[in-house]
């Protein structure tokens, strides 16, 4: 919201020779962000109101050139020569006379041009940069002002703009209005309040029928008609420049009016042109499927969440958002219908972002709007069109009023000194609540507290106690360091989860987070059948994007966008890795809504928690291209399936678990090419490549290799146990057993260990074979086996007797025959 100092000075009663500085120290102790405090720029020597009197088109020349009269005060007037043609012989200008410096350090001198002598210069905004509109020179009218009037007061160049920063809760604060309440308080001044004018004795039946179909979404509607008014009429200088100053653009007059309203009351309004609107207006929701072109000629599918204004043509407004097309204002409107209406807030919001459609009465209308101020502000904007075009009023407004009175709320008088750690007497808290504006009842402990209409953030205590110890100043509540406790260290859990991102790191995997939201796409990107649990999802009521809606389920689809993004970007060699948060969907109980005076009771709690969906903590990795580089020391090796279960490995050894690994099926891997991945008997996760579609769908190189698992799935780690050392021989024996590929690879390796008996110290499998000398179907298993005793020297036939049992071990349960 950007404040004129000079506009706020007209509502307030600041102290004389307030400084920038103390007025910007009173907006931040009002809990006011100030992003920034424009000053005007510099502009020196004599510079004023001229009056055109006179214009001599000059021919001859490459563009139309005029060569005009001015007066400027003095006993003679000042010819100018003029290149603009949006001015005509009696308008007041602004003259820049020799001597004056305009921004820009362009110095004004008296020269010979175009044959003449041009004795200064008229101005266009930008000139006197106040404005970007260079496409003719200001006008300021034909009346108000006297030539040789200095121009520095009639434009503002001595005015400060403060541009603040207002929070979502306090809507009232985007308007002049609310800022002029808010800071007469805190300086203990007067103020006046634009709102508080009389309302004119309107006469006759109302000018147009109207019916509020959805009172829950819209309590107070008013409309006022107006004819007569004078198209061409131009908006008043003082009404431009105020519009500028607040970042609006003008427009014409009746809709520079209705933005003038909204900056003063906080009540955006909309003009309709009244000729063009058939029958009778409806307020309701719209039918999906119904289309509206609005103002910035977009054709817009509507949908059933839409609050529309409609008459018998159909749609002819988005209600909050922007009008239609079919009602707009035009260069030869004459009749108009002023709208001004209180709408639920978060309907707004939700179409707002629907459609894309950001505007100054949407941000208002989002945060809340004074639903008192409805009439009033069509009675401002009325009479300006009455005193600017010539309108006149046709018949009373219409005010259709379905509001419920406000509920009071109890306030314990102590609770804001309480949370605030100020002693606050009951008589500070009541007053500190009167400047808001809000109706105090009853003394001693419990107050009975009454917020105005235009609060509808106050809702709780906790919401006036803010309001208590912002106005009694928040520099007011000591700094007190509190004394920390003894520290415990990380959670076994927040040493886990570090070793696993450090190990991945050491592993040569760069950590890429995503945003914890996906949509239904990227789970139908990567294949995942109709009953998968990860379809399962927790849909977010208010998501930053429409697009992405709910909550995660897997890593895998932001981690594959993070990989599918940087091979876009010409990286070939990628090996990523992601540990967060995914969330379980469900069914699940409605969550309480605690109170933030005392602490939650342990029903409320575990009812809080058991609203709350599962949150496991998921491992996963992506890589492809070269996992190994080609260079001088060889042709390198590419990323495979096994990389993804070597990074399996890897993180369950950071976690302190044993993993097994066998062969599985599961979207969106390969179904030949994926492996469960299992602790103990449970399933923690899957490795291994992707399924072509998905990599063809992603925009990933072919066999891309992934992999995702459940690290709270594996078991709380043991106190570590150094292993016993010893002193005698170890016996190296290698065996290649030929068995059938079908068989895993896990469970023959068990076999031998459990086969070998207790003597065996190692086994490590080093080579697998497949090729002419092995049946087809089979393969070769090579591994290495290391026999050790503890406590004395192993025999050659105590080693063999060993390396017997395991192979024959092998034999019994796969079939397994030692290679030659």
């Amino acid at each position: 919201m950007k404040v004129p100092v000079s506009w706020l000075s007209e509502l307030v009663d600041l102290p004389a020779g307030m400084p920038v500085e103390e007025l910007d120290a009173a907006f931040v102790r009002l809990g006011f962000e100030v992003e920034e405090i424009v000053r005007p720029p510099a502009t020196t020597g004599p510079l004023v109101v001229g009056r055109v009197l006179d214009i001599e088109e000059l021919t001859g020349f490459k563009k139309p050139i005029r060569y005009t009269q001015v007066d400027v005060g003095e006993a003679q007037p000042r010819g100018i020569v003029c290149g603009a043609r949006n001015f005509a012989a009696g308008d007041l200008v602004v003259a820049a006379l020799p001597g004056a410096v305009l921004p820009g350090n362009f110095a004004i001198a008296a020269r010979k041009t175009y044959d003449h002598i041009s004795d200064g210069m008229i101005c266009s905004v930008r000139e006197l940069g106040i404005g970007e509109d260079h496409a003719g020179i200001l006008v300021l009218g034909q009346d108000g002002f006297e030539p040789g009037t200095p121009a520095a007061d009639v434009l503002g160049l001595d005015d400060v703009v403060f541009d603040l920063e207002v929070t979502p809760d306090r809507g009232y604060a985007m308007s002049m209005r609310g800022i002029a309440r808010d800071l007469a308080g805190t300086l203990g001044v007067s103020w006046r309040d634009p709102a508080d004018l009389p309302l004119p004795a309107w006469s006759g039946a109302p000018a147009w029928d109207v019916t509020v179909a959805d009172a829950d979404r819209c309590d107070r509607f008013s409309m006022l008609a107006l004819e007569d008014l004078d198209p061409s009429a131009p908006s008043p200088w003082a009404l431009r420049q105020r519009l500028t100053q607040c970042g609006v653009r003008s427009i014409s007059l009746a809709v520079d009016v209705t933005n003038y309203v909204m900056l003063e009351l906080g009540q955006p309004m909309h003009a309709f042109d009244r000729d063009a609107v058939r029958g009778p207006i409806t307020v309701r929701t719209a039918t999906a499927g119904e289309r509206l072109t609005t103002l910035d000629g977009a054709d817009r599918r509507l949908t059933d969440d839409d609050l529309l204004i409609t008459d018998d043509s159909g749609p002819i407004g988005m209600a909050g958002v922007m009008g239609g097309a079919s009602t707009e204002i035009g260069d030869s409107t004459t009749a108009v219908l002023l709208e001004a209406a209180h709408w639920e807030q978060t309907g707004i919001s939700r179409g707002v972002r629907r459609h894309r459609l950001p505007s100054e009465a949407g941000k208002r209308f989002e945060r809340g709007t004074d639903p008192e101020v409805t009439v009033v502000a069509l009675a401002r904007a009325a009479g300006l069109l009455v005193e600017h075009g010539g309108a006149r009023v046709v018949g009373a407004p219409v005010d259709v009023d379905t509001r419920a009175p406000r509920q009071a709320i109890a306030l314990d008088a102590g609770l804001p000194g309480r949370i605030a750690g100020v002693d606050y007497t009951p008589t500070q808290v009541v007053e500190a609540l009167e400047a808001v504006g809000v109706t105090v009842e009853g003394d001693g402990g419990t107050l009975r507290v009454t917020p105005p209409s235009w609060r509808g953030d106050l809702l709780e205590p906790a919401d006036l106690v803010e309001e208590v110890v912002r106005f009694r100043g928040f520099d007011e509540i000591p700094s007190i360091l509190p004394t920390a406790p003894p520290g415990r260290g990380l959670t076994e859990r927040q040493r886990r989860r570090r070793s696993i991102g450090r190990t991945l790191a050491e592993a040569g995997y760069v950590e890429a987070p995503a945003f914890p939201f996906i949509g239904t796409p990227q789970l139908d990107a990567l294949g995942l059948p109709g009953d998968d649990d990860r379809r399962r999802v927790v849909t977010v009521r208010n998501p930053l994007s429409e697009e992405a809606p709910v909550l995660r389920t897997t890593l895998l689809p932001g981690l594959l966008a993070s990989l599918a993004r940087n091979v876009a970007r010409g990286l070939r060699d990628v090996a990523l890795f992601e540990h967060g948060a995914v969330f379980s969907g469900g069914e699940r109980a409605a969550a309480p809504l605690p109170g933030v005076d005392r602490r939650p009771d342990d029903a409320t709690l575990a009812a809080l928690l058991g609203a709350v969906p599962a949150q496991p903590w998921h491992v996963a990795v992506a890589v492809t291209g070269q996992r190994e580089p080609r260079g001088w020391w060889g042709p390198g090796r590419p990323a495979e399936w096994a990389d993804a279960v070597q990074a399996a490995r890897v993180v369950a050894q950071a976690a302190g678990a044993e993993l097994t690994v066998r062969a599985g099926e599961r979207a969106p891997w390969h179904p030949g090419r994926c492996a469960e991945l299992l602790v103990g008997d449970r399933v923690v996760g899957h490795a291994g490549e992707l399924h072509p579609k998905v990599c063809e769908t992603l925009g990933l190189p072919p066999r891309t290799s992934v992999m995702e698992l459940d690290a709270d799935a594996f078991p709380a780690p043991t106190v570590p146990v150094a292993p016993s050392i010893s002193t005698f021989p170890p016996v190296h024996m290698d065996a290649a057993l030929v068995v059938a590929k079908h068989h895993p690879e896990a469970e023959l390796r068990a076999a031998l260990a459990e086969g070998a008996g207790e003597l065996l110290e190692d086994l490590r499998l080093f080579d697998v074979y497949e090729g002419s000398q092995v049946p087809e179907g089979h393969r070769s298993l090579a591994y290495a086996f290391t026999f050790r005793a503890p406590d004395r020297t192993l025999t050659g036939e105590e080693a063999k007797a060993a390396f017997d049992g395991a192979v024959s071990m092998a034999t019994a349960g796969f079939e397994a025959t030692l290679r030659a």
